[in-house]
């Protein structure tokens, strides 16, 4: 052993040598000249001049290097003196470039460091670059943000020649006072980390230039007594202040800080798991082996005992053998084989091509360590095709490393109940953290898992084979679907293992798709059972699930995870494997009718939509599907699809649909996409909502009323168009439009016209004359719509008795009122008319409508008994017939004197001028004011009852 391999011991109490400093310094700085020699060997030529030149683009601040902003942007490198193969590089850069003197200024910067995998067994070709660039305490802010743009332009150089440079700049006063900026994003860990990342930064970090840490000076034995130790060797002047910088110790981890941290490598681990791993397990070690020294401090007592060699003071080679021996202890072995695995792969050296006894520096070391832990080549040959991984594999791997993740993710909620309110974490990264961890790994009805989460290279096959589950023998009744590969012959389907089942098409082409085995070079084959399903159908299905969301589906943004879930698009199949007119071809029906409405297609009026397949893209990148195959699969979708809606209406999503075209698929999607569109328009116009209204839709001889009660969408059936308009004429809390669709009772235009033409806060009368009959709707000043015929002699007799009825309500409501009324549009009368082909409601001034026709006021006076069902009180004129004296007799005793005062041969109807409600009208509920159309309800039933005794 020399004597610079000699043990080194600092006595603080005795008195320290500086010849001694100075050799435990330089034995410090030999150990960083091996990992930046390493760090240097990693990278190709080109890349090489970035590490050569980082420390001179700061140290000077010259226009011909990269990087450079303007001329008051802070620099000088505290102590540095730029090499001769530093400025060599700096020359090749720019050949201009020449060093000047600058004379004695006070530098501006204190020191930078390079810190994490570089110069380690753990870097590889994809690993980046973290500097910290640390600046002196009193800069300016202006001066910082200067350093910061600086920084940014930097990395943008480096990143034209290969590297992924990140610029971290603070000061170490900053660092110590916990005032370091950064929020959960890039590379930063925000508010999750403070004495984990110090720790990892002492035991990882190359210093490039400027100041040397402080902490190298500090014996592991001291770390409790840092600060006095530190004071010490400033004070007795046995190291100059201005060639330290200090960052503070690390004597333990805070219990309070693994949560945040932890959750901050689980939040990074969901895209790249390896090295997440490995410090999640680190982080479990630091919190459940407290009585074992950090990482630091291990690397720290090494090189004080005289360990100079980077291979065995490796970063990742003491995080490996403080994990093994952690495990086998807990006699876990099954951990430590993931923990084996995942070094590994995050070393990315393939073992098996290499020769044994020929490589670089990490190869050699990392054979040691293989051959140690007893691996066999076959083993290794299987982790070095990453490549050629299957589907299979990669699920199998998947499900260890989430049951790992799943493992440390209780044990940080744990942590979390103990230290909740002292963790180092802000409760809004924690929120964005848990929001990553629930769309990457949640389990949930109708999601798509993502199997390869960084895992495998690629999963593309070159042959897929989707075989109806009736495909294989004796399962004729079963509807599911089976995945292959490389499946050519059908019988082979016997022996072949299957990638994946299915309960429908579009699930498996979905999850195909969004974990890469699936693209436009994939062979296809398809058999297809009972189905309709096609190669030609498979591929329309992979160029819409393109259009929905791009492949590989990258990860949620921070700020979308930083609001409230929502669908961005909605892709609809419809009629997947199906062919919806199958039936009515066999009929011959298609042929019977001119009409193309897909939703009424053809005489029978029949719905070409079967089924529906729902496939979502939300604002947190994940995809899910809902499949709908019986009932009313539309109307169900579109029920759902709104639901989604209500809660963001401000941003409504994208409505896609497809249906395979042959025969009348595209009509059907056109058909489809247009409803969609058509509905929520109404619903949330201007981006609120949802609108109070009605929305029809015919559809299977058979009409739909969409509606919204609060956020919640529903829907009632009906049968007819009798049954729609009982609907429609049911009394509202609030006045509610009716919005027809548009391919909705085109065979009652007058209808149409009625709704479109409804205003709030009037009461609406329109007719038509059809030669001897007249209709007649009546919309109230709550929307609802009633209807009915009648027989026509004339304008007069027709509107007369109706107007001089609707305007006693419309008095006694207004009289009610009169403590807060605000004015009513009254009543108002339009005849509908067509012109051109066009309908339109024409409004008709009846100056005649208060004139008396002959004969008797006919009132009705309503009593509710308990809860019988209601009657009446009837009176003629001045003569009273009532329930309690006439009973069920009451309507056939009212007949009977009208015909007694008319003239002999007078048959003409009877109608009534006024309709007394009582307010407890529902026994359950007190109805401060009763809906225009209750009235006219029970106005048209007494009429007929009236009508038809006197035509008896």
């Amino acid at each position: 052993m020399t004597t610079d391999n000699l043990p080194i011991a600092l006595d603080f109490e005795e008195g320290i040598d500086r010849k001694t400093l100075r050799r435990l310094r330089d034995r410090f700085l030999v150990v960083n000249g091996q990992r930046w020699q390493r760090a240097h060997s990693a990278l190709t030529y080109r890349q090489q001049a970035v590490l050569e030149v980082l420390p001179l683009v700061f140290h000077l601040n010259h226009p011909s290097l990269p990087g450079y902003l303007d001329r008051d942007c802070p620099y000088g490198l505290s102590h540095y003196q730029p090499s001769a193969p530093t400025l060599g590089a700096a020359r090749r850069l720019a050949r201009t470039f020449s060093l000047k003197d600058e004379g004695r200024r006070q530098p501006d910067l204190d020191a930078l460091f390079l810190m994490g995998s570089p110069g380690t067994l753990g870097h590889s070709v994809t690993s980046d670059l973290d500097l910290w660039l640390c600046h002196r305490a009193d800069l300016s802010d202006r001066g910082v943000r200067c350093l910061e743009r600086k920084a940014e332009r930097l990395a943008v150089w480096a990143a034209s020649l290969g590297v992924e440079l990140h610029v971290f700049v603070f000061s170490a006063a900053d660092w110590q006072a916990g005032r370091q900026r950064a929020e959960v994003e890039g590379e930063n860990c925000g508010s999750a980390q403070h004495y984990l990342l110090l720790d990892e930064f002492y035991r990882t970090g190359i210093h490039l230039g400027g100041q040397y840490p402080l902490w190298w000076l500090i014996p592991a034995s001291k770390e409790w007594q840092y600060d006095e130790c530190a004071r010490q060797l400033i004070d007795c002047r046995f190291i100059k202040g201005d060639e330290y910088i200090d960052f503070g110790p690390v004597p333990a981890i805070p219990q309070a800080e693994f949560l945040g941290a932890g959750v901050w490598q689980l939040y990074k681990g969901i895209d790249a798991p390896w090295k997440s791993i490995l410090k999640l397990l680190l982080i479990e070690c630091y919190a459940r082996d407290t009585g074992q020294p950090l990482l630091s401090s291990v690397f720290k007592a090494s090189i004080y005992d005289g360990e100079t060699h980077a291979d065995r003071l490796d970063p990742y080679v003491l995080l490996y053998d403080r994990l093994e021996r952690w495990l086998l202890s807990q006699e876990a072995s099954g951990r430590l084989e993931l923990v084996r695995r995942s070094l590994y792969l995050k070393a990315g050296l393939p073992l098996s091509r290499t020769e044994p006894g020929s490589g670089s520096w990490r190869v050699l070391l990392l054979r040691q360590l293989v051959d140690a832990w007893g691996w066999q080549p076959a083993q290794l040959k299987d982790l070095d095709n990453r490549q050629r991984w299957r589907a299979e594999d990669v699920m199998t791997l998947r499900r260890s490393i989430v049951s790992e993740l799943t493992h440390s993710y209780r044990l940080l909620s744990r942590l979390a109940r103990e230290h909740g309110s002292r963790a180092a974490i802000s409760a809004n990264d924690m929120n964005l953290l848990g929001r990553k961890l629930y769309a990457a790994f949640q389990r949930k009805a109708g999601k798509i898992e993502q199997v390869n989460p960084g895992l495998a290279p690629s999963l593309l096959e070159e042959n897929l084979a989707f075989y109806h589950h009736s495909e294989q023998g004796g399962a004729a009744a079963q509807n599911g679907w089976l995945l292959y590969r490389d499946l050519e012959d059908p019988s082979d389907a016997f022996w072949k293992p299957v990638i994946r089942r299915g309960g429908n098409l579009t699930e498996l082409m979905v999850w195909c798709y969004c974990n890469g085995l699936l693209s436009r070079s994939t062979r296809l084959n398809v058999r297809a059972g009972p189905t309709t399903a096609s190669v030609a159908e498979l591929r329309e299905m992979l160029d819409a699930l393109g259009a929905l969301v791009r492949f590989p589906v990258e990860p949620a943004s921070r700020e979308a995870l930083s609001r409230g879930v929502r669908p961005l698009r909605n892709l609809l199949f419809v009629n997947v494997g199906v062919d919806p007119q199958a039936q009515l071809t066999g009929r011959g029906l298609h042929k019977l009718s001119a009409r193309h409405d897909s939703l009424g297609f053809s005489g029978g009026r029949d719905n070409l939509v079967s089924t529906i397949d729902q496939v979502t893209f939300n604002s947190w990148h994940e995809v899910s599907l809902q499949h709908y195959a019986a009932g009313d699969t539309l109307i169900q979708c579109l029920k759902n699809i709104l639901a989604s809606v209500a809660a963001t209406p401000s941003s409504l999503p994208e409505v896609m649909v497809h249906s395979h075209n042959t025969g009348h698929g595209a009509a059907i999607a056109r058909r489809v996409q247009e409803l969609f569109a058509d509905v929520m328009r109404h619903f949330f116009a201007g981006g609120v909502g949802p609108h109070p209204l009605r929305y029809v839709i015919e559809m299977d001889r058979r009409y739909f009323l969409l509606q919204f009660s609060g956020a919640e969408p529903g829907f009632v059936a009906l049968e007819n168009v009798a049954a729609l308009m009982d609907q429609l004429a049911r009394p509202q809390e609030r006045y509610l439009p009716v919005v027809l669709d548009r391919g909705a009772l085109l065979d009652n235009l007058p209808l149409r016209t009625v709704c479109h033409a409804s205003e709030p806060g009037s009461v609406q009368v329109f007719y038509r004359v059809t030669g001897p009959l007249a209709t007649l709707w009546v919309v109230d000043e709550l929307g609802a719509v009633f209807s009915w015929e009648q027989a026509f002699s004339s304008r007069r007799y027709l509107l007369v008795p109706l107007l001089r009825f609707l305007e006693n309500l419309v008095e006694r409501r207004q009289l009610r009122q009169l403590d807060d009324f605000v004015g009513s549009a009254g009543i108002r009368c339009y005849e509908l008319a067509r012109h051109d082909g066009e309908w339109q409601a024409e409004r008709r001034f009846d100056e005649d409508a208060s004139a008396a026709l002959p004969g008797l006021e006919v009132q009705a006076v309503g009593v509710q008994e308990g809860d019988s069902h209601l009657r009446f009180d009837i009176f003629c004129g001045d003569q009273e017939f009532t329930v309690q004296e006439y009973g069920d007799q009451l309507i056939s005793a009212v007949a009977h004197y009208l015909r007694s005062i008319r003239q002999p041969g007078e048959n003409y109807p009877v109608y009534l001028t006024d309709v007394h409600l009582p307010h407890d009208l529902d026994p359950q509920v007190y109805q401060q004011d009763i809906q225009t159309t209750q009235y006219l309800y029970y106005r048209a039933a007494l009429e007929e009852s009236l009508n038809r005794q006197l035509s008896g």
